[in-house]
């Protein structure tokens, strides 16, 4: 597994796309916190990053399909898929040790964003005079979501072997967890107490219960679930194009 961690970080940082991602992230959340009017921290007058919180998992949700698109359309278009299943590495491991690099690039990209926490600190009326519960709160329960969100790409990513497609359904099933449970939940036809609990099948209703500042372990539970999940079905879908691979040589 190790072996195929190391292979990943190199791939990224040997090409210009794990730096692309990161760099365009960064932007990305500058621009939006801090130019756009709508959005700006400065205008919204509270020394407070709820607004970058909200926006962070949207850009999570194109950032990490973005890096995992290629996960496994190059081990299939290589044929290395079939090299690697003759070594000594399970199906798990090879999965692992991309799911492991692709949490330490989005990592990476994260730690940057804490200068937000020491500028809004600065400028508050009371210097550093913040809801530091919230913001610890915000910051694990936004690498949860990128945790999630990490599961997902690698799952679609197993699906096919072009990455643009890869992407395109991560994108769509991050987006379809985030928030379509959420805006199912409010459609009128469902009766008073069906609409929470189908609100709490999404991944929103468990990161804004996080954000508050308290850790509920249902909502650690509930994220360990759908990575389990997720990092399941993808060994399943590279078992089984592994199988069809064999049968057909």
């Amino acid at each position: 597994m190790y072996s195929i961690f190391v292979k990943e970080i190199n791939s990224f940082f040997s090409s210009v796309v794990g730096y692309v991602a990161v760099i365009v992230f960064l932007m990305a959340c500058g621009f939006i916190l801090w130019v756009v009017p709508q959005t700006s921290i400065l205008d919204y007058g509270y020394a407070t990053l709820d607004k970058y919180f909200e926006l962070a998992p949207w850009l999570l949700m194109f950032l990490i399909p973005a890096v995992t698109m290629r996960a496994f359309p190059d081990e299939f278009r290589s044929g290395t898929i079939e090299w690697l299943s003759t070594k000594p590495l399970t199906s798990l491991q090879i999965i692992m040790g991309k799911y492991l690099a692709v949490l330490l690039l989005v990592g990476f990209a994260l730690f940057p964003t804490l200068i937000y926490v020491y500028t809004i600190g600065n400028l508050s009326v009371i210097a550093h005079n913040l809801d530091t519960g919230g913001i610890i709160g915000s910051y694990v329960g936004l690498g949860f979501m990128a945790a999630t969100f990490a599961s997902i790409g690698l799952f679609c990513s197993s699906l096919t072997s072009n990455q643009i497609v890869g992407f395109l359904v991560a994108v769509f099933a991050c987006y379809l967890l985030y928030t379509g449970f959420d805006a199912l939940s409010k459609i009128p036809a469902f009766y008073a107490g069906a609409d929470y609990y189908l609100a709490m099948i999404g991944l929103s209703f468990h990161y804004n219960s996080i954000s508050r500042g308290i850790i509920d372990t249902r909502d650690v539970v509930y994220f360990l679930s759908v990575i389990i999940l997720f990092i399941s079905l993808t060994q399943l879908s590279l078992n089984r194009r592994t199988w069809d691979t064999a049968k057909q040589g």
